[in-house]
């Protein structure tokens, strides 16, 4: 069967976790992604975890990106929040920015940005909710990829905002009926077999198409593919995921110029 595309990039949320960072599981993470989305103080990280995350990925040639979530660390942005738009937009603004002077002082660029989370989550169905984020990303600057959920309304709200974008699949997680990802409060939600992780990317890259919780097939055309760099065997699965695509004939490519 022809692939629908040649080219993916493959992403990684990071910076989350010091200890990944100190005991070189991130550094093996990024050997098999294109893109780092770096936590940056909303629902993880801080200054150091950000610049040692910006470093691994200058060495391994892996893009940047910011990955700002609500300001919720107990949590890890996983909860939704009853948070205004103007105070999602500052704190988006705010957590994007910190990233940003961060790789600045590195000599490294911000391509992307990706919401996490809740935040994520909520802003695939909520266009209010995917405005404040876009607003808060462009008080700092409008020509970076924003990135959201394949198939989803907020990738139109990102571009009547005025920003190219990405839309995103997921190795690593169920999907529903509709599109949307299958909630974590469900044991199945996370693919853990890494195997399993790899048929589902490569299914999507050359069918654009995942099979959803009930069996039945959804539509999902994506340029980049995510694995969670907290995900239970994380490496493992990045490593599967890389080599079934490129053994399907399919580049591993960061956004940039796509």
């Amino acid at each position: 069967m022809k692939s629908l595309q040649r080219k993916i990039d493959l992403n990684c949320d990071m910076g989350e976790i010091p200890e990944a960072i100190a005991d070189g599981t991130q550094e093996a993470l990024m050997r098999s992604v294109t893109s780092a989305n770096v936590a940056c103080g909303g629902h993880a990280g801080d200054a150091e975890t950000m610049r040692a995350t910006i470093e691994q990925a200058i060495r391994a040639g892996v893009a940047i990106g910011a990955h700002p979530g609500y300001p919720d660390r107990e949590n890890f942005g996983r909860l939704e929040l009853k948070m205004a738009a103007k105070e999602v937009a500052d704190s988006v603004f705010e957590q994007v920015r910190a990233l940003a002077d961060v790789a600045e002082s590195c000599g490294a660029p911000v391509v992307h940005v990706k919401p996490h989370g809740a935040l994520y989550n909520q802003a695939v169905r909520n266009r209010e909710l995917a405005r404040a984020i876009a607003d808060g990303v462009a008080r700092w600057r409008r020509d970076v990829v924003l990135v959201g959920l394949a198939g989803s309304p907020m990738l139109d709200v990102f571009r009547e905002a005025g920003f190219p974008v990405a839309a995103e699949a997921f190795a690593d997680r169920r999907y529903e009926p509709d599109g949307t990802l299958r909630s974590r409060k469900f044991d199945d939600a996370l693919i853990r077999n890494p195997k399993e992780a790899a048929r589902q990317a490569l299914g999507m890259v050359e069918r654009g198409t995942v099979m959803a919780s009930d069996g039945s097939e959804v539509e999902v055309v994506a340029q980049t593919i995510c694995i969670h760099g907290d995900t239970p065997g994380a490496t493992k699965i990045a490593e599967e995921v890389a080599r079934a695509l490129r053994q399907g004939g399919i580049a591993l490519s960061a956004l940039v110029g796509t």
